[in-house]
């Protein structure tokens, strides 16, 4: 396997792929808000090895956010829309807390569009249908994902939804049967101090009420990608490659 710089609807991207054979399958994995464009690289080596014989049929590609924060605080950070994290965490009023959940926020429409245009770029480059394409991401990058799997033309095969929380309320509950047919993991810590368990449980109840049927797993964990979402992963991947 090789990891090669691209760049794919204007994002920065890394992707892990086999130097020789070309993928039957394409997962797009969206970092966090405050991360680097790597930091959820090292996910790929566990996922493709539990894969087994049927990894070097998979891409695994990791876009670097939108935004860079270096300005904010946070060198070589990056953000697919900004959030007052101060603000959430430390004055988390009614108020604040009801305008997360609800409102879009400024910048992430265009963040989402620059996502399914990397989604339709990666289809080209390897003639890949809406069915041999996974979304996910961690946190922020969960959310973005989702956002763009309920936008794309075609919903992805696959939706991963890695400490995620509902947002943009009206709208997702309004678009979320587009996702019927996809195959949703999402895994969220109980004792996750960022986005609390609530918020997922959120977003769980928005994908069921409108028919779709999420691999919903709780873990006794903080805001991480536990193993057990690791696998529940790797299952879907597989059940794609069949």
């Amino acid at each position: 396997m090789i990891a090669e710089p691209v760049m794919y609807g204007g994002l920065d991207c890394v992707v892990v792929r086999s130097e020789t054979q070309t993928p039957r399958l394409a997962m797009v994995l969206c970092h966090g808000f405050g991360a680097s464009g790597e930091d959820l690289l090292g996910l790929a080596e566990p996922l493709l090895e539990l894969v087994g014989e049927q990894a070097e049929e998979i891409a695994v590609i990791f876009p670097a956010a939108v935004l860079a924060l270096d300005d904010r605080g946070l060198p070589g950070g990056r953000a697919w829309w900004w959030i007052d994290l101060d603000r959430l965490l430390n004055q988390p009023t009614p108020e604040v807390q009801r305008a997360f959940r609800t409102v879009r926020p400024a910048g992430m429409a265009e963040a989402t569009q620059m996502l399914c245009k990397l989604v339709g770029e990666v289809r080209q480059r390897w003639n890949l249908s809406a069915d041999q394409i996974v979304l996910g991401g961690f946190s922020q990058g969960s959310m973005i994902a989702t956002d763009a799997a309920m936008t794309l033309p075609e919903p992805p095969a696959g939706l991963v939804i890695y400490s995620g929380a509902l947002i943009c309320e009206a709208e997702w509950k309004e678009r979320a049967a587009r996702l019927v047919n996809t195959k949703i993991v999402q895994s969220h810590g109980r004792r996750d101090p960022i986005l609390d368990l609530s918020q997922g449980q959120a977003l769980r109840d928005v994908l069921l009420a409108a028919g779709c049927q999420p691999k919903y797993l709780e873990f006794n964990g903080f805001h991480e990608i536990h193993p057990v979402a690791i696998h529940a992963t790797v299952d879907l991947l597989k059940s794609l490659l069949v």
